[in-house]
């Protein structure tokens, strides 16, 4: 696992979400401290295509990678296991615009409201099946990534 320091370490090939004309669907897999480059190599042979995001969210403990759908996820197995509850991860291009999808719909829960993560913002909601998903939209670091 990458050290921790307060500043997030962002790259992505595309960096701001607002184009997407629908969500790109994430399906998260969980690795313990020291595995995200060997796991990161693996999808990309499987998948034939190379990562296209990495960051780390000192806040949180993690540090994480994308590679076509898949969000991998490196931490501590105490760190991880609250974020085992969410099911996928959706990129968006608004979070506000699914926000306001999300509270038109009967039986809705919205778990952790919008806030600031080191891509940009995202929030987490509980679906009227039970599905949690967090929303996420990417946009532009000051410093470009």
């Amino acid at each position: 696992m990458t050290e921790a320091t307060d500043t997030p370490v962002v790259i992505r090939r595309h960096n701001d979400s607002s184009h997407l004309t629908e969500p790109r669907t994430l399906i998260r897999v969980y690795t313990p401290p020291g595995t995200l480059e060997s796991v990161t190599g693996f999808y990309e042979r499987l998948l034939g295509t190379e990562r296209d995001m990495y960051f780390t969210y000192p806040a949180k403990e993690l540090t994480l990678a994308v590679v076509g759908s898949f969000l991998l996820v490196e931490a501590e197995e105490e760190v991880l296991e609250p974020f085992r509850a969410t099911d996928g991860t959706l990129l968006v291009d608004s979070t506000d615009a699914f926000l306001a999808r999300l509270a038109a719909e009967d039986g809705v829960e919205i778990l952790d409201p919008p806030h600031r993560v080191p891509t940009g913002t995202g929030f987490t909601a509980r679906h009227p099946d039970g599905t949690v998903i967090e929303y996420v939209e990417h946009r532009p670091t000051p410093s470009g990534s």
